[in-house]
């Protein structure tokens, strides 16, 4: 059985403050935020994309718009004969459930942590498949490297190099009831 080592790299007030800067750099970036949106990947990248716009409407004072999502159907991990579901289902909301387009919006797409690159490249075709955006704008808490694809993020909260072994486990107040992020170490097999 792997014995596995946890350390704490993040605690709320790590996450607190990373995500101001991030929200300050959006709107330096962007020389404010007309023709933003801000699109949380699921899950924990919607409750993270919330925060940010909260931060921006204290910094600006006016909202932002929040859209969620949903990139299940478009994973490359997926079986082929979900690809044609995902065509039909490009699952974007904002987050009061009404339809949303791209069209023309500079996203700025938001995730917990990139790691391979591959859940962006899935969420920028579900974007893709909605019209098209004038940019998309990369955010995320933790980069931890080991990208496969050639993505590269314009935000992030914290550089974290890890080995292939570790994880990155992120957990947050909406829904793992604390705000922290832990690196997992896995040791060697035992017994």
């Amino acid at each position: 059985m792997a014995e596995e080592e946890h350390l704490v790299i993040m605690d709320e007030t790590a996450i607190r403050r990373a995500l101001t800067r991030i929200a300050h750099e959006i709107v330096e970036k962007n020389k404010g935020i007309d023709d933003c949106v801000i699109v949380g990947i699921r899950t924990r990248g919607i409750f993270l994309a919330r925060r940010i716009a909260e931060r921006i409407r204290e910094i600006e004072g006016k909202p932002v718009l929040v859209s969620e999502l949903d990139i299940t159907h478009y994973r490359d991990d997926r079986n082929a004969a979900n690809a044609a579901e995902a065509k039909v289902s490009a699952a974007i909301c904002n987050t009061d459930g009404t339809p949303f387009t791209v069209q023309d919006k500079r996203i700025i797409l938001f995730d917990d942590v990139l790691y391979t690159g591959r859940t962006i490249r899935a969420a920028m075709d579900a974007l893709m498949d909605c019209g098209r955006p004038q940019s998309i704008q990369l955010a995320v808490l933790v980069d931890r490297g080991h990208r496969e694809l050639p993505i590269r993020p314009d935000f992030v909260g914290k550089n974290v190099p890890t080995s292939k072994q570790e994880q990155i486990d992120v957990a947050l107040v909406e829904f793992d009831h604390i705000d922290q992020v832990t690196i997992i170490n896995q040791r060697g097999q035992t017994g």
